[in-house]
């Protein structure tokens, strides 16, 4: 499938002399004649790109195997099939592009069982036979060496991928991207999404969201607040930018309470990061911190947000056990497999997300409240949440561009560290968080597909998009560090203007390429895949819940602080713990003792209670998805993407797909008809007869609901 991952195109130009890379031998190597490269891609190659080996080979392990290239540059290594032909309206798509850092194991193959595994740095013993790239996006590519003199190119290029790898910096961006389809010759371009890095992108969506009690700060504007902070966020009307400053100041990493999102039933979602215990503010400052977290409600639910869900050591361990029971050569026994998978905690660790934010989901829209996401570093399980949070609360977030909005926001620039949490950095809090969400995602999408405008698709290629280093979304820790290299930040001084300009002279591409630029990546072809065919239109935001606060949003009691943890509310005597207690200086922001979990569901306890409200029915546009058991389901299509042949029979959500679905089916049958008993054969139909449609969707259920995913 071509969902493996985003390429560039690259220059095949004349081989010239390289220097010497380890034990390969430095010769001119021989042309095959049935595998030259295609010049003609010379003139659309990247700046900077270097050919460092190649050599001929066959695609194995998909059907049909296809003979082409295997080409190594200084950025990926990329498997070009013969009379391939570069796409003029998508120069950088590729099938069959690896990054050399989403490189996650090399293996070189001689004969039936000798198996090398190459790190970066090793020396290879023998001339390869094959080798096995393992993408950590979980993609495989097999290439087979011909025989017949060329046996020194297979060495060199395996060599080559090696070095190259060691040599690979996982922050360096590809650049000279061609941007004619973009508008770089224009001189400006209106971004697809917007990225949020002007005050008239905060503005435009505070506006979306009508949160009138809310404006757009511009405090952060120099960076000079907190780094890791966009440089525009929402804050109370009544709210001062000194009084901003300084509330910031008693918070760790300076990530005071702002607006998430503003349910249109009048309640708030916001989010902090955990107090500074050691600090000493005042009464104005704390006066100014109230105000923040109440937000203007008489309700006000501080979420204990770490508290239930897996740490980032759980995370990056459970995602490490995945990946080795996803290896084609996993040692894993087919009949333990399953325990196997839920030996490695991954999905333990999406229920618990979904269950945690199915629970705030009602806290926000049972009452008019303020509801505080708090996290100590507010930059990992707080982004999880409010997305989770807003995708099952408003429908308009579940649409492609909403979504896409909705992770610019949340995500890229709220300031989640992507390059650590993804081991660009080598440090130790390599975690892969934002991996997780995907996956709570397309748990929704399984649970509620007509609610979804993209596809399982979509979230593939963002899936993959995190590993392809073509633009800064995923490269950068902070946006600040996002503005200083793409150019927009000359000094701290320097101001955002609207629209974009002109890259500075001698740059060749436009910095301000993001990841949702998908149509330099994406065919129109692909992109159409994008879109979900199950997406109910009945279910768009126009169809939602007007602006005037719905009847069943119900006021919360006057002046009421709670404490959400462990599955329930407990009331706290004070919102800061600060106020009227100086020995709670030395201690965390969890203070009060923590209650039992609660065995009563959260929607239960806030519509159920008290008594005289009566039943209360689900809001319209709110999802509250399964999560028990067999309701979380595995990701087959993108974890198993190196077993090609568990890949076949997964229903297709595209006419063509579900052509190929259809022929597989028939196949079966086919093979399976000999093994009926006579008397059950001589009811069933023809296996070569053309199922109709009820027939079709009844095998793909029946299938489906017998299926891990």
């Amino acid at each position: 499938m071509w969902w493996g991952g985003r390429g560039q195109s690259f220059n095949i130009a004349p081989q010239k002399e390289e220097p010497e890379m380890g034990s390969v031998q430095e010769s001119r190597m021989p042309e095959p004649r049935s595998h030259q490269p295609s010049s003609c891609l010379a003139s659309r190659c990247l700046p900077g790109e270097q050919i460092l080996a190649w050599a001929p080979g066959v695609r194995k392990g998909l059907e049909p195997e296809l003979s082409g290239t295997l080409i190594c540059t200084n950025f990926r290594v990329t498997f070009q099939p013969c009379g391939w032909q570069q796409n003029e309206d998508t120069p950088l798509s590729s099938e069959y592009d690896f990054a050399l850092v989403n490189i996650g194991r090399l293996e070189a193959v001689s004969g039936l069982s000798r198996v090398q595994l190459l790190r970066p740095g090793s020396l290879l013993k023998f001339i390869p036979e094959e080798i096995m790239i393992h993408g950590r996006d979980f993609r495989l590519l097999r290439v087979g060496f011909e025989a017949g003199g060329l046996e020194p190119q297979a060495f060199q290029v395996t060599m080559a991928i090696v070095q190259a790898r060691a040599q690979s910096n996982p922050a360096q961006q590809y650049s000279g991207i061609t941007l004619s389809k973009a508008g770089q010759a224009s001189g400006s371009r209106k971004p697809p999404v917007p990225l949020m890095e002007t005050a008239e992108d905060w503005e435009t969506e505070r506006k979306k969201q009508a949160a009138r009690g809310w404006r757009v700060s511009t405090v952060n504007e120099r960076f000079d607040v907190a780094t890791s902070l966009p440089r525009y966020f929402w804050v109370p009307n009544r709210i001062l930018d000194s009084e901003v400053r300084r509330a910031f100041g008693h918070f760790h990493q300076g990530r005071g309470p702002r607006l998430s999102w503003h349910h249109p039933g009048g309640s708030d979602l916001l989010r902090c990061g955990g107090f500074y215990t050691a600090s000493d503010p005042n009464k104005e400052d704390i006066r100014a911190v109230e105000s923040m977290l109440q937000a203007g409600h008489s309700d006000v639910v501080l979420v204990d947000t770490m508290d239930e869900l897996p740490s980032l050591a759980d995370v990056q361990l459970a995602h490490l056990r995945l990946r080795a029971l996803c290896l084609p050569d996993s040692s894993v026994a087919e009949d333990k497999w399953l325990s196997a998978l839920e030996g490695t905690r991954w999905l333990d660790y999406i229920r618990a997300c979904l269950r945690k934010a199915s629970d705030i989901s009602v806290l926000v829209t049972s009452r008019v409240r303020s509801v505080i996401l708090q996290e100590r570093g507010d930059r990992d399980l707080n982004g999880l949440l409010s997305s989770l949070v807003q995708l099952l609360s408003a429908p308009e977030a579940r649409t492609l561009f909403g979504f896409q909005s909705l992770v610019q926001r949340e995500w890229v620039a709220a300031g989640h560290p992507f390059l650590t949490r993804l081991g660009g950095t080598g440090a130790s809090e390599e975690a892969p968080v934002f991996l997780l969400f995907l996956d709570c995602v397309w748990q929704l999408l399984q649970q509620f597909p007509a609610d979804f405008e993209f596809s399982e698709f979509f979230l593939l290629a963002l899936h993959d998009s995190v590993r392809v280093p073509d633009t800064l979304t995923f490269l950068r820790n902070t946006p600040w560090e996002r503005g200083k290299q793409s150019g927009q930040l000359n000094s701290y001084t320097q101001v955002y203007t609207p629209g974009y300009s002109q890259p500075p002279a001698g740059n060749s591409f436009n910095l301000q390429l993001s990841v949702w630029d998908w149509d330099l990546r994406y065919s129109n072809a692909q992109i159409l895949q994008f879109q979900n065919p199950g997406y109910d239109p009945e279910h768009c935001p126009d169809s939602w819940l007007p602006r005037p606060q719905p009847s069943f949003m119900i006021p919360g009691p006057p002046s009421s602080v709670w404490l959400f943890s462990r599955g329930a509310l407990t009331p706290l005597n004070q919102l800061c713990p600060w106020r009227d207690s100086p020995s709670l200086l030395a201690v965390s922001s969890r203070w009060l003792p923590r209650p039992a979990i609660s065995s009563e569901s959260l929607a239960d306890q806030e519509w159920g209670l008290p008594s005289h409200w009566g039943a209360c029915p689900l809001p319209p546009g709110l999802l509250l998805p399964g999560y028990l058991g067999p309701q979380i389901r595995f990701w087959r299509r993108c974890y198993l993407r190196g077993r090609p042949e568990v890949q076949m029979g997964l229903s297709a959500p595209t006419i063509s797909g579900l052509q190929d679905e259809l022929s597989h089916l028939q196949e079966l049958l086919r093979k399976w008809t000999p093994r009926i008993s006579p008397e059950v054969h001589s009811k069933k139909r023809d296996p070569h007869t053309i199922l109709n449609p009820t027939e079709i969707v009844g095998i793909l259920k029946g299938r489906a609901e017998g299926d891990l995913g």
